[in-house]
């Protein structure tokens, strides 16, 4: 074992948006020296900063690591990427900025689920409210819901594309209203994202909670740092050893509590090869069982996401913005001015809606993009031409799935099965979904504008076609949640107790999304953040 190195209270796994928020708190709330250990890169690269700096990463770049679904037997054996964040600040670095938090009932949903415990500390809407609006700094709004002096810099759209103007006038003309705050009372509408940057730079919980640190000798930041397990003594959590980029093993010790937040896919990998987990899961792996915990890797949850994409009649949307003399004038209008297409991630507008019952609580979010937007196992499956794609997203999906161990090497990506779309009622619910934005497709303005519809295929819209369609395209809306799940006393399946504890070892705690007992109904990079703090408060007000 490689030398063991002291001087720090807390170690935080995972520099991603919660590992930030909980490092940042920890050290400049409480005064406590933290190592925070982040496997992937700097998070200071011009490519991540602009916003539409995704869809030049999204299907392949080192800020990116891409987790391969076993083969989907429910999809016709088919095999998805998963992309996650490797570098400073997690998905928050990499992602399309999407403000959202989710809606209120989310969060008292959890509440039942978790109260009963004499040290419950609350996650109700009201409980997590003060947290969302403290790391908030919002451009226009300032109220009761929101924040505008947080560290978290929140923004309208910087530039608009006329497709996004028009997919949210065709939608009002199917009787869905104008929304102008997805995060206010009420998520029912179609409108316009707000976004995490200011004047088109990524504002990311790097950027937020880190960087204002630097030069602080209580928080020490190790890049290229992969975590290969938690020591573990007499039940204790007492550090982790991780491997640098050279190869070389390192073991720190934390005084006080070791902190996980590698994300739902990574964090349930460590804790097994920890010894944590189902005991049957672990021996099968030739690894020592510490806690018996078969929850560890259940209940994956995700959003499905599955396309419509329409080929435009007309130069309309991104396309050929980033080439020639219009990326050299696009890109010095970003550079002088901070303004213009360059200042937009693509996903301006957005809709919430419940196609079986329009007047209800929403069941369907969707992203308009005003480009030929495809995953990259289905990129082929279009023209490389104009258009603009309208994605229908499950936001209380009832699909589980599962992440389980490849073998006891931590070089070994995990095994990952999402299974979505599995459960009969999302299925049904994405058919449904599917129909009604289509419709939105056959309303001015925006049919005025298509040539054809390219997916789903003309005349293919049966509930049997429009199923094989889905499997077809159904992927990750980038958001894996609940693979080490929060629960109340007697809850066999869960692994944390309600204060983010690990049971069955002493100073362990997890913040990352894989906590959540259910995933909130929107973008989940803000809720990630809100745990992140959520867990340094309970660190420093203890019960």
């Amino acid at each position: 074992m490689s030398h063991v190195q002291r001087g720090y209270d807390y170690i935080v796994v995972g520099g991603g948006s919660s590992g930030c928020v909980a490092a940042a708190r920890l050290v400049s709330e409480g005064g406590a020296r933290v190592l925070l250990l982040e496997g992937g890169h700097s998070h200071r690269h011009a490519l991540l900063d602009m916003p539409p700096g995704i869809f030049k990463m999204i299907n392949g770049s080192k800020f990116m690591r891409y987790h391969q679904t076993v083969p989907q037997d429910h999809l016709g054996g088919r095999v998805h990427d998963i992309p996650q964040g490797n570098v400073l600040g997690g998905g928050s670095s990499v992602n399309a900025q999407v403000y959202m938090r989710g809606r209120p009932s989310d969060y008292d949903a959890w509440h039942d689920l978790l109260r009963g415990d004499n040290d419950y500390p609350g996650w109700s809407w009201k409980d997590v409210l003060p947290h969302f609006r403290g790391m908030e700094g919002n451009n226009r709004l300032q109220d009761d819901l929101h924040g505008g002096n947080g560290p978290l810099l929140v923004s309208d759209p910087g530039h608009i594309n006329e497709v996004s103007r028009w997919f949210v006038q065709s939608v009002q003309a199917l009787g869905l209203p104008f929304n102008h705050d997805f995060n206010g009372v009420s998520q029912r509408g179609v409108g316009f994202y707000q976004f995490m940057n200011r004047h088109g730079k990524r504002s990311s919980a790097a950027y937020a909670f880190i960087a204002p640190l630097e030069g602080n000798p209580n928080l020490k930041v190790e890049l290229h740092a992969r975590v290969r397990r938690i020591e573990i003594e007499n039940g204790v959590a007492t550090g982790v050893t991780y491997r640098d980029a050279s190869g070389q093993d390192h073991t720190v010790h934390a005084d006080r509590e070791v902190i996980v937040a590698a994300g739902s896919l990574v964090t349930p990998q460590l804790l097994m090869l920890s010894g944590i987990g189902s005991a049957d899961h672990l021996r099968s792996h030739g690894i020592r069982c510490i806690a018996d915990l078969p929850g560890v890797g259940e209940n994956l949850i995700d959003h499905p996401e599955v396309p419509i994409t329409a080929i435009a009649n007309g130069p309309y949307g991104y396309y050929k913005q980033g080439v020639g003399w219009r990326m050299l004038a696009n890109g010095l209008q970003f550079k002088v001015f901070g303004s213009g297409p360059i200042t937009s991630s693509g996903v301006e507008a957005g809709a919430f809606v419940n196609p079986m019952d329009p007047a209800g609580t929403p069941s369907i979010q969707a992203f308009c993009v005003p480009i030929v937007y495809l995953d990259r196992d289905t990129l082929d499956s279009v023209e490389d031409t104009y258009g603009f794609t309208v994605t229908t997203v499950i936001v209380k999906p009832k699909s589980r799935g599962t992440v389980r161990l490849r073998s006891a090497n931590p070089e070994d990506m995990p095994l990952v099965s999402p299974n979505l779309l599995k459960h009969p009622d999302d299925m049904r619910m994405m058919i449904e979904a599917q129909k009604y934005f289509l419709r939105a497709f056959h309303e001015p303005p925006l049919s005025e504008k298509v040539k054809r519809i390219a997916i789903p295929a003309p005349g293919e819209t049966s509930d049997e076609a429009m199923a094989l369609h889905c499997k077809r395209f159904v992927k990750t809306n980038y958001h894996p949640s609940g693979t080490c799940r929060m629960g109340a006393t007697g809850d066999a399946m869960a692994v944390l107790d309600t204060r983010m504890r690990v049971r069955g070892v002493e100073r362990l705690r997890i913040c990352d999304l894989s906590a959540m007992p259910d995933i909130n109904a929107g973008n989940t990079n803000a809720p990630a953040m809100m745990m992140g703090s959520r867990c340094a408060e309970l660190i420093l007000q203890p019960a």
